[in-house]
């Protein structure tokens, strides 16, 4: 782990424009790679299933960008972001595992509560998870999930986890789950369970809600508006909490010149100032935005930390 004051998130979903194409061996290697090189974290995103409409609004102009709702191809692949950190927990010792966007409503709790506290047990305490009700409403039909209702189902779920990893038995009945004492083991490392960030294109009351109520980080989809931090600091106030106990998730962004040249990665430090006056101290970086080569990850995220360190 970096001992920089500014943390380097590497995304690993999503690589697939490196050459070679990475396997889901090399994505590991890349992990462990980081690691070393003073990353502090390495994130995965989730999707079970892309349909057709998967691209409705358009593929990306570059797609090296990060996909979107409604800009990806129902081939691109999504693997399964338990196993691969499972995979990354077994060769790492200090390296944060990002479940960077998990899509809770299409599983049911107390299968994702037994999954993520045996990842966290691994991982020793390393787990970070971001549960969201995401996008792309043929992914919830193929699995028999109601869309419109994936905000209440994310709701209800959130208290079962908390139930749950507080230890056993325990019991819940809502509208969507309900069952009496029972009980789940192994816990997890910590009490409260793995730690929970949220995020969205929105920083809407829900996600202010969920956030407050039980978050740790926050880790928006874009920048979010003046007003909608103005909100989550006067929720977070009224229950107690400050914006200073929340982690603070940026990002760099690169510019593509066109639709087959990757970014300048000292170009996309243009913003960080900005970004860490706001209070952001973790940066998410996509090595493929700045590299084709495989063989070149390392030294993007190398040059990462270097620069992240500068602002100490």
């Amino acid at each position: 782990m970096s001992t920089s004051s500014l943390r380097a998130l590497l995304v690993l979903s999503e690589n697939w424009t490196l050459r070679p194409a990475p396997s889901l061996n090399d994505l590991v290697d890349l992990a462990v790679e980081a690691e070393a090189l003073g990353v502090d974290g390495v994130m995965m995103s989730d999707h079970v299933v892309l349909g057709a409409g998967a691209n409705a609004r358009g593929l990306a102009p570059n797609p090296r960008e990060y996909a979107m709702p409604g800009n990806q191809h129902p081939a691109s692949p999504w693997p399964s972001p338990y196993m691969v950190l499972a995979a990354i927990a077994a060769r790492t010792t200090t390296l944060r595992l990002v479940v960077g966007a998990l899509i809770s409503p299409l599983r049911h709790p107390l299968v994702s509560a037994k999954d993520l506290a045996t990842l966290d047990q691994l991982s020793q305490g390393r787990l970070v998870v971001l549960p969201t009700v995401s996008w792309h409403d043929e992914e919830y039909a193929a699995l028999g999930v109601p869309f419109h209702r994936r905000g209440a189902i994310l709701d209800e779920q959130l208290e079962v986890w908390r139930r749950a990893w507080s230890g056993s038995p325990f019991h819940f009945h809502g509208e969507h789950y309900s069952f009496e004492d029972v009980w789940l083991e192994p816990r997890c490392v910590r009490r409260e369970g793995p730690t929970l960030w949220f995020g969205g294109s929105t920083l809407h009351p829900a996600v202010i809600r969920r956030l407050v109520t039980y978050g740790a980080g926050f880790n928006p989809l874009g920048q979010p508006l003046h007003d909608e931090l103005v909100a989550l600091d006067e929720a977070l106030r009224d229950a107690g909490r400050s914006r200073e106990e929340i982690e603070m998730v940026g990002g760099l962004r690169g510019t593509f010149r066109s639709a087959d040249a990757v970014a300048d990665l000292e170009e996309a430090f243009d913003d960080v100032g900005a970004q860490v006056a706001s209070g952001y101290r973790t940066f998410c970086f996509k090595p493929s935005m700045f590299t084709d080569d495989l063989d070149g990850v390392g030294r993007v995220a190398s040059r990462v930390v270097q620069r992240l360190g500068e602002w100490d």
